[in-house]
């Protein structure tokens, strides 16, 4: 039986570009992964360890999930 462990928050934003864009300038973050142009983009910190996750989709107020490994 293998272990889960947590591996990042993801917000869900017709806009992930842009609002994944703010959150790493005000976070120190910078832009580790990305799929499809602007589905999925994933920041990490300076350790290389992922923080943030954007993915696109419709927005509802106060929605994310996280996301297990």
């Amino acid at each position: 039986m293998s272990l889960t462990s947590f591996d990042l928050i993801t917000i869900d934003t017709p806009r992930t570009d842009f609002l994944g864009g703010f959150y790493a300038q005000l976070l120190g973050l910078h832009e580790s992964e990305r799929e499809d142009v602007d589905r999925w983009i994933v920041f990490s910190d300076s350790a290389g360890v992922r923080r943030l996750g954007f993915q696109r989709g419709a927005h509802k107020s106060g929605c994310l999930h996280l996301d297990f490994s």
